[in-house]
């Protein structure tokens, strides 16, 4: 199979201009040939500037640090040669691929748990960890959320003056699979997706078809009242707020239009 195809859609939003942050992922059989499409579309600040880079392997010493956006961390031993897109005034990547055909994407999202205004990692600073770390979807999604628990996320994910914070979800491809991964501060909720269709917005969207999860998630929901502890256990019904944000709401819309855009083109 081929290598996932870096590309990138845009869907009409509500309103006089197009505005909308997606991503989306087709597998077999919902593919013509044998291969993944990835996709993405941004609606980062319009007269912002977007790089398109390319960062080779490498191979650090022990002890070496990476600086990120805001933090200085420990950088990995090896790490893939990645494209990316990204904001130039920061560290992270809206999106990206490596060097082992392993595609990822981010979106924002807010939930119960509340915002780090703090410096720590921004999603997008994670998806490029997660592309430089990453052999595989899996070991990708492993990256993130080994880092998510450690260093939790926050910080402004825009150079003006206004802060502007939000959680993350984020999907992630390889040859083989993709995975969707929906974070609430440092709890995670990850869904795998073996064939067919999958595609991601600005809200939160794992049910209770959850695949791998936060090893505290479920007492968390429980302790702070948003869920019983018996029956089912819906990520998304749990950890959403009661009154969405206007970009989620919004949001609700694009994430159903995507879906059926996907169903329409399987196969395709």
């Amino acid at each position: 199979p081929s290598v996932p195809a870096l590309t990138q859609f845009r869907m009409a939003g509500q309103g006089p201009a197009p505005s909308s942050c997606d991503c989306f992922v087709a597998l077999p059989p919902h593919t013509a040939s044998p291969a993944v499409i990835f996709g993405k579309n941004s609606d980062r600040p319009r007269d912002e500037v977007q790089e398109i880079v390319y960062v080779p392997a490498a191979t650090h010493r022990p002890g070496d640090k990476v600086q990120c956006t805001y933090l200085e961390i420990e950088q990995a031993e090896r790490t893939h040669a990645v494209v990316l897109s990204r904001p130039a005034w920061l560290w992270g990547a809206e999106m990206g691929a490596n060097d082992c055909g392993v595609c990822v994407g981010n979106e924002g999202v807010w939930t119960r748990e509340p915002l780090g205004e703090g410096e720590a990692l921004l999603g997008m600073d994670l998806v490029r960890l997660a592309l430089e770390r990453g052999g595989s979807a899996r070991e990708a999604l492993e990256v993130i959320t080994a880092l998510l628990e450690r260093y939790g996320q926050g910080g402004s994910c825009k150079e003006e003056p206004v802060p502007f914070v939000y959680h993350n979800t984020f999907l992630l491809a390889d040859r083989a699979e993709a995975w969707v991964l929906e974070t609430a501060g440092r709890y995670w909720a990850a869904q795998r997706i073996r064939e067919g269709s999958r595609n991601i917005s600005n809200q939160l969207s794992i049910g209770s078809d959850i695949t791998a999860e936060h090893p505290g998630l479920r007492e968390r929901a429980r302790s702070q009242g948003w869920w019983g502890g018996d029956g089912e256990f819906s990520f998304a019904q749990v950890f959403s707020l009661q009154k969405q944000p206007p970009r989620m709401e919004a949001a609700r819309a694009r994430f159903h239009a995507g879906k059926e855009l996907l169903r329409q083109h399987a196969g395709g």
